[in-house]
């Protein structure tokens, strides 16, 4: 789910200083620093590897590392394999990508390669986005390996077939683990001899139990029954996701629920989501929905994680990972996670594993101010090769990773541990701290060696299960955790991608921001209101998103669905 777009409005306006000031963009506030110039069409300024001195391409990253200096062991690698560095830029002062996507448009100011996440589309209205399809054609046969059947979904639409942007997203590939619709701590489920909690009702008693059995930690801690981020953009996460995905077995296309016939419903619209926060709005006056979870910063949460206070959560794992890492550098994992399948019902599936094909919208791409647009393509044509893909995800052979007597790869212990406990490993190794958002191979995909792209295969996996996991998979008779879920063949692909990283026209945009501005505090208000006024409260965010303009919200995305689908029809 990203995060909201504003200032949209901006991006078609007059490009000078003063409109500058109307979005709150001063020297720093959401400021990026670029070196964008002409587009350069000689082919022959291209860099390599082999030319001895690099060149450096600036890049900007919406969702950019903290400190990305290029200066890591695989970033080096890659100038030195490519004759390319990056010099990232990010979304600073505190901003989200809008501001900052903004900002250029209006000073005309673009770096190299871009990564503009929800902002794509302004970039694209904005003519600022090269289209890719000739270089790709010249320069870039491992990109179209790598993209294969699904290369044509890199298309912007029937109407428009260029290709602006990759996905930001692994193509294919299996699941081998997840953290499903909700996780509970290991202890929880031992508790009650891991059975898996099959509805909300289920997953409440655990949970109560669990309390009611243990109420503090072994530190002296008060435990909480669940906790949530919610008072920044992680509440898409972990108040908007999982309603979804337990209420509807939805699988993840943001605020949207997608009917057979591909038509689109804004997703708090549905009924069933209506009792999934009816019960959440019953746990919070009940004492079991931590009574902060709508005011604490997410850093309070992630600290309350570390704590081993929370019993569970309504999350991805990406988003409270670091919390856990802290609890496994301790070695706490039974106040770890598990990972559950959970719907509100019986009747309804999990769709955790489903594959919705090959995430489009939000991607890397070209500007038409790049200085270099055939070393740029070669460089990532070069991330997408067997060579980049391996550098990229498994780091420099004889120090990261090591070959067996078959030639495959392999990771020591030491390794492993260091990568699942230390929060900088990425950062110092440089061992897939590249990755996102560049393009990648799925999990499970083999290379010619016989070796898979990513470290995470099934073997890989069922050997860096902990204590915890291991206890779990015996008790289950299962190899993987995930089997314990619905499959993926029980699910059809459709022939539209995830919808939450669509590029959309600025005018759904407007829209849907503010759709989503209105649901965000009104479920606040749904949950922390009293159960007598939960229908009220409902009702009137109802009233609201319809006057909104939900229904034109709805016909739009249902246009964009018919638009996406007919590329591959």
């Amino acid at each position: 789910m990203k995060k909201k777009r504003i200032c949209a409005l901006l991006l078609t306006m007059a490009m000078t200083a003063g409109t500058l000031a109307g979005c709150g963009g001063g020297d720093d506030g959401g400021a990026v620093v670029t070196d964008g110039g002409s587009a350069a069409t000689d082919e022959g300024s291209s860099s390599d590897g082999a030319s001895g001195e690099a060149i450096e391409l600036t890049f900007f990253s919406a969702d950019a590392n903290q400190d990305d200096p290029w200066t890591d062991p695989v970033a080096l690698a890659i100038t030195e394999k490519t004759g390319v560095k990056l010099k990232t830029t990010r979304p600073v002062g505190g901003n989200d990508e809008s501001e900052a996507v903004a900002l250029m448009i209006a000073e005309q100011n673009f770096p190299d390669i871009i990564f503009a996440k929800g902002s794509a589309g302004n970039l694209i209205d904005a003519g600022v986005m090269m289209d890719m399809t000739d270089l790709i054609e010249e320069y870039g046969p491992n990109i179209k390996k790598l993209y294969g059947d699904e290369f044509e979904k890199l298309k912007q639409s029937a109407d428009d077939p260029s290709i602006y942007q990759f996905s930001a997203y692994a193509v294919g590939g299996e699941k081998f683990k997840h953290c499903g619709t909700a996780q509970i701590q290991w202890d929880a489920l031992k508790a009650k001899d891991y059975k898996l909690p099959e509805t909300l009702e289920e997953m409440e008693a655990m949970i109560k139990d669990y309390i009611a059995a243990s109420p503090t930690t072994e530190d002296g801690l008060d435990r909480i029954g669940i906790s949530l981020s919610t008072s920044d953009w992680h509440w898409m996460i972990t108040l908007g996701n999982p309603a979804g995905f337990i209420a509807d077995g939805a699988p993840d296309n943001g605020q949207w629920i997608i009917t057979d016939d591909n038509k689109a419903m804004y997703k708090f619209r549905s009924e069933k989501e209506r009792e999934y926060f009816r019960w959440m709005c019953r746990m919070y006056n009940e004492g079991i929905l931590d009574p902060d979870f709508a005011t604490q910063t997410h850093e309070d949460y992630i600290a309350k994680i570390a704590s081993g206070r929370v019993v569970a959560l309504f999350d991805s794992d990406w988003d409270y990972q670091d919390g856990e890492k802290v609890l496994k550098a301790d070695g706490k994992y039974g106040s770890t996670y598990a990972g559950l399948p959970l719907t509100m019902d019986k009747e309804t599936k999990c769709a955790s594993l489903m594959y919705q094909g090959l995430t489009t919208g939000t991607g890397v791409g070209i500007t038409t101010s790049c200085k270099d647009p055939v070393a740029a393509i070669k460089f990532l044509d070069f991330l997408c090769s067997d060579e980049g893909q391996v550098l990229n995800k498994w780091g420099i052979e004889g120090t990261n990773y090591f070959l067996d007597d078959e030639g495959h790869r392999y990771r020591t212990e030491e390794e492993i541990k260091q990568s699942q406990e230390d929060q900088d490993y990425q950062k110092k190794t440089g061992v897939g701290f590249h990755n996102y958002p560049f393009p990648t191979y799925g999990d499970g995909i083999e290379d010619p060696t016989g070796s898979t792209y990513t470290t995470t295969s099934k073997d890989a996996v069922i050997a860096e299960y902990n204590e915890e996991e291991k206890a779990a998979c015996e008790a289950w008779g299962v190899e993987l955790l995930v089997d314990m879920f619905p499959q993926a063949d029980e699910f059809k692909t459709p022939d539209y991608s995830p919808l939450w990283a669509y590029a959309t026209p600025i005018e759904f945009t407007e829209i849907a921001d503010k759709l989503d501005e209105v649901s965000w505090s009104a479920l606040i208000k749904c949950v922390t209101g009293s159960e007598m006024a939960f229908d009220e409260n409902y009702d009137a965010m109802i009233a609201e998103l319809e006057a909104t303009g939900m229904s034109e919200a709805e016909q739009m995305m249902t246009d964009i669905i018919a638009e996406k689908v007919a590329i591959v029809q």
